[in-house]
């Protein structure tokens, strides 16, 4: 690790103040190993039910990855874990999911999966079956956790009406606003399919206002959904959902580097994620059609699939925009995508939904200001520093924005380092920790 005045020294040049130095141990990545407080922090048994699937393949069980990093981070919080999703049954393990017994082991973890059921009628089917299950399940656990997002086949929004009627404390957790989501897919459509869209939105939105109504604490994941949700909840907290530890940080060195880049006459502009209308993918072309008329050199990287993937291209290619707009599907390991965000000189975003995403959350960690659609959960990951710039949904404006940036280098520069500083308490042990420490709190209300 640099001394303080070593570090100083890599920002002589670019006038920055030593109270805007990185806390100490900002590139010790041994805090994983050694744990936070350096205590066994471990109590009691967690009964937890999330909407996302688990892959069933001839008896072995397979989990995103991400989800299978914070069942260990829910391992390191908790004696015992109980985990609930619902089950799909697939002849192979799709991309990006892990096998859950090689990789954490059951000594301490169970799986009681409950069967997919996200039509009416299956739902409707399993229902006895799933309530018997939960409710055994809540009984024999101490703690409970339980992840909304959905309408039919919903189990953590049934297993918290349970705990309701059983007098059990439960937090309720989500990480976007699924009704409003789902009242915006209803506005994008026509005759039938808007009325049955429209309907599901508001069934989910009472079914949400329920379930949070009845819980005794909301965990609401960024200031959008905290926004939304908090005034319905008897506790609610504001909690952030983060798969990046320590070792995830760019290292201060590479960050001094990367500010002394910056004056390259091309602007490297990365985003990652789905290639979907919520992701506003159609602004984000647009916004580089407008920068590059006003002839701002660009190098400009999508990594993500999705459904508007083709699309996305096919209207890339017909400007003749392919050499410095590119979508590039699917990027393979999370350190090779870190490494393509880290190099990039504005992470820009043009979400549209009421939603969390996590990619902004990376992007800072990896030193790169966040610019695009300001919503309530941006501005408040960058409300201490001040590593981005938030504009209304309006292409026009977001270029406005990026074009001040690229011809004030001295302010992106700035803003670079402050990005990394405001992605810094931004790290997997720190908020499955505070959300553990919630949890438990609920005992003693």
């Amino acid at each position: 690790m640099l001394k303080t005045d070593s570090k100083a020294s890599l920002f002589n040049d670019l006038a920055i103040s030593p109270l805007d130095l990185p806390p100490s141990g900002y590139n010790d990545v041994e805090n994983r190993e050694r744990g936070r407080d350096g205590e066994n922090r471990k109590s009691g048994s967690l009964f937890l039910v999330l909407p996302l699937p688990i892959y069933n393949v001839e008896g072995r069980f397979f989990i995103e990855s991400q989800a299978c990093n914070g069942l260990r981070l829910w391992l390191e919080n908790f004696d015992f874990v109980t985990l609930c999703n619902p089950m799909v049954c697939v002849s192979e393990a799709p991309n990006n999911t892990l096998p859950v017994k090689e990789m954490l082991g059951f000594e301490n973890l169970k799986l009681a999966p409950l069967p997919a059921s996200w039509g009416l009628a299956q739902f409707v089917k399993r229902l006895p079956l799933a309530i018997k299950q939960l409710s055994s399940l809540i009984a024999e656990h101490q703690h409970l956790c339980f992840a909304i997002g959905g309408l039919w086949g919903d189990w953590a929004a049934v297993a918290g009406l349970l705990a309701n009627r059983k007098e059990r404390k439960a937090a309720i957790w989500t990480d976007r606003v699924e009704s409003q989501i789902k009242l915006q897919e209803a506005r994008n459509s026509n005759g039938l399919r808007f009325l049955y869209r429209h309907v599901i939105a508001e069934l989910l939105k009472r079914l949400e206002r329920a379930v949070i109504s009845r819980s005794a604490m909301g965990l609401f994941h960024g200031m959008d959904t905290y926004q939304a949700y908090s005034q319905f909840s008897p506790s609610p907290h504001l909690v952030h959902n983060v798969h990046l530890g320590p070792d995830s940080r760019i290292r201060w060195e590479t960050l001094g580097r990367k500010m002394r880049q910056i004056n390259k006459p091309i602007l490297k502009i990365a985003y990652c994620g789905r290639v979907h209308q919520e992701k506003g993918v159609f602004e984000w072309i647009e916004t580089l059609k407008i920068l590059l008329s006003r002839g701002i050199q660009i190098d400009a990287n999508w990594f993500g699939e999705g459904p508007e993937l083709e699309v996305a291209r096919s209207i890339v290619l017909a400007a003749g925009l392919e050499k410095k707009v590119k979508f590039k599907g699917h990027l393979a390991g999370r350190q090779i995508l870190l490494r393509q965000i880290q190099s990039a000189d504005i992470f820009m975003f043009c979400h549209k939904s009421a939603e969390s995403p996590r990619c902004l959350i990376e992007a800072l960690l990896s030193g790169t200001p966040i610019v695009g659609f300001g919503s309530a959960y941006s501005r408040d990951l960058i409300k201490n520093r001040g590593g981005g710039l938030m504009t209304p949904m309006d292409p026009v404006m977001l270029a406005d924005a990026i074009e001040d940036l690229y011809r004030n280098q001295a302010k992106l520069k700035r803003m670079t380092h402050m990005a990394a500083l405001d992605g810094y308490r931004l790290i997997d042990e720190s908020v499955f920790k505070h959300r553990s420490d919630l949890i438990k709190s609920l005992q003693s209300l």
